[in-house]
Formats: C-alpha cells, sequence, structure tokens
C-alpha cells in the first residue's frame, strides 16, 4: 500500500469523518452554572476521560473546553464553561463574558446545579441568562449523593424554576455516575438529526499542549489551596517526543514574588511534589513516559491586563 493509499483502512484508522444514518442525532450542549458545582466532573464522567481538571476550589476552568461523547445514535459536543460569577478582574470578566457566549451559541444548554443545598440568587441569575437560549434548555441537579435527609425541600426549589421557564430536570450525580444514562438520553432527545462533527474516536477538539498546561494548573490548585488560588497561568515552552520519552519544559506565571516562593517551597519540595503529580496525569493522557521540568516566573497582575492575558491564551470568545 503507497503511503497516499488508504482505501483498505477504516474510518477510525484514517482519522476520517464517517457519513452518519438517517436518523442519527448531533449538536453541541453548553454546560452552564455557578462555580464549583461540578460541571468539569460531570463531562469527564460523560465522555469517560479526563480532559477538563477539577479541585475543589470554586472557579477552576477557564477556557470553553469541548468534550466529544460519540455514541451508535449520537454524537454530543460538550461546551463546558467557567462557573458565572461576579467578576473581580480582568481575567473574571473574560470568563464570565465567554461564558455568556456559550448560552448564546449552542443547541442544547445543560444548566448544572448543587443539589446539596437549596436553589439560591446565584442560580437564579443564571436561570434568568439561560431563559435566553434559543434552544432548549434541560435542568441538571448534580450530587444527588450529597442531599441532605430533606432532599425533598432542595429538589421542589429547582423544580419550581424548571416549571417556570418550562425546562425538563434530572437528578444524577456526577461523582458516581449515577443518574447519567437518564441525563444522556434526556440530551441526545433534545438534539437534532445531524452529521457527525468530528472523528467518532475523538473525545476533545483541544490539542494536547493545552490539556497538559490544564494538568498542571490542577496539581498546583490541589497542593497549594488557596495559597495561590487563581494568579497561576501556565505556557508549555516545549514538547520533544523521543523514542523513549516525551520531554516537556512548562513555564508557570504568578503575580508576586511571594507566589513564587510558595510554589517552589523549602528546598524546591513543592514544586518537585506539583511536578511528580502533573507528570502522573500527563503519562495517563499520552500513555507513555514523560520527562517534565517545571519554572517559575512572576508576571504582576497578568490577570488584568488584556494583552498579557492573550498571549497566555485567554481571548474574549465570539
Amino acid at each position: 500500500m503507497s503511503d497516499t493509499d488508504t482505501s483498505g483502512l477504516s474510518d477510525l484508522e484514517t482519522g476520517l469523518i464517517p457519513s452518519a444514518p438517517a436518523d442519527f442525532k448531533s449538536g453541541f450542549v453548553g454546560i452552564v452554572g455557578r462555580p464549583n458545582v461540578g460541571k468539569s466532573t460531570l463531562m469527564n464522567q460523560l465522555i469517560g476521560q479526563k480532559i477538563a481538571i477539577t479541585s475543589p476550589i470554586a472557579q477552576t476552568t477557564r477556557n470553553r473546553l469541548r468534550g466529544i461523547l460519540t455514541t451508535p445514535e449520537a454524537q454530543i459536543i460538550f461546551v463546558d464553561t467557567p462557573g458565572i460569577h461576579k467578576p473581580q478582574h480582568q481575567l473574571g470578566k473574560v470568563l464570565v463574558k465567554n461564558a455568556q457566549v456559550a448560552i448564546r451559541s449552542v443547541d442544547v444548554l445543560l444548566f448544572v446545579v448543587d443539589g446539596s443545598v437549596a436553589a439560591g440568587k446565584g442560580d437564579a441569575f443564571i436561570a434568568e441568562l439561560a431563559s435566553h437560549c434559543e434552544g432548549p434548555v434541560l435542568l441538571g441537579i448534580n450530587k444527588a449523593d450529597q442531599q441532605p435527609a430533606d432532599f425533598q425541600t432542595v429538589d421542589q426549589s429547582y423544580a419550581a424554576m424548571a416549571q417556570e421557564h418550562g425546562w425538563e430536570w434530572v437528578k444524577f450525580s456526577a461523582l458516581s455516575g449515577d443518574g447519567l444514562e437518564q441525563l444522556q438520553q434526556c440530551l441526545i432527545r433534545h438534539l437534532e438529526p445531524g452529521p457527525y462533527y468530528y472523528p467518532p474516536d475523538l473525545v476533545t477538539d483541544q490539542p494536547e499542549r493545552f490539556i497538559m498546561g490544564e494538568l498542571i494548573r490542577e496539581q498546583i490548585l490541589l497542593l497549594t489551596r488557596e495559597e495561590v488560588p487563581h494568579s497561576t497561568a501556565i505556557a508549555i515552552d516545549l514538547v520533544e517526543e523521543q523514542p523513549t520519552i516525551t520531554r516537556i519544559l512548562a513555564t508557570i506565571y504568578v503575580e508576586r514574588p511571594s507566589q513564587k516562593g510558595i510554589l517552589i517551597g523549602k528546598g524546591g519540595t513543592m514544586l518537585k511534589a506539583i511536578g511528580s503529580a502533573a507528570r502522573q496525569q500527563i503519562q495517563k493522557l499520552i500513555a507513555g513516559k514523560v520527562y517534565l521540568e517545571l519554572f517559575v516566573k512572576v508576571q504582576p497582575k497578568w490577570r488584568q491586563s488584556r494583552s498579557q492575558l492573550a498571549e497566555l491564551g485567554y481571548r474574549v470568545e465570539e
């Protein structure tokens, strides 16, 4: 077979997008909600692979990350958005703006709420934004496994919200997976017939470098907690694939020298711990051995600067 002859290969082997059968459904599903309601955990569970970072700290997601779920009957492209909150800086404004753009640009909107507490003002604010979505809206009550004894009161607060706007609602746990099959079928039911947008074996449209940077940032969030909350950005400077190992050099940008000191730690212990944990996650991503070297640089007030935000990959979506 010549280098250009693919006649003997399947669509999956060539990376081609196959023709969809007549009853096939597809479309873009936006996932919105307050910070820390479990949107990223939900998307990871639905597509069956970790592509979005998760953390107990709110406002973890920064970019509109697409996860792709392909079943025999449908292809769902999930758009995970930053948690909608009151912005405190230029980065926050960019993130909230991008989430609002996602609401207007998807086929179906999945509004995720925290089922361990009753509906609050933040949920009501997002419900108002969601009411302007041109397509169907599905209210997803997450954290069913963490509900209080009087869960009926909590459920009723969200059911009333759904009823007010004429939305369907479904309860599930992104952590345990309970109820996700029902959620998936509800989403497919709301989609229109359509083509494959991506090859069936693809789980995200984001480049590996982006995912690598996010996996490093996740370990910073997990290991430093409130000490260096959201003042970090990651730049992947080099990815060099060698026969037996992949070499990765990355720079962690912070806003203050004190944050640099925290990230490096006494004798470099914290940076070593971040690098070791991130390396293990990246090895799972690329299914191979990784050498990871991290550097820390101070970039004062980068979250307030539109030009620096753009350089680090944070742009307002159109």
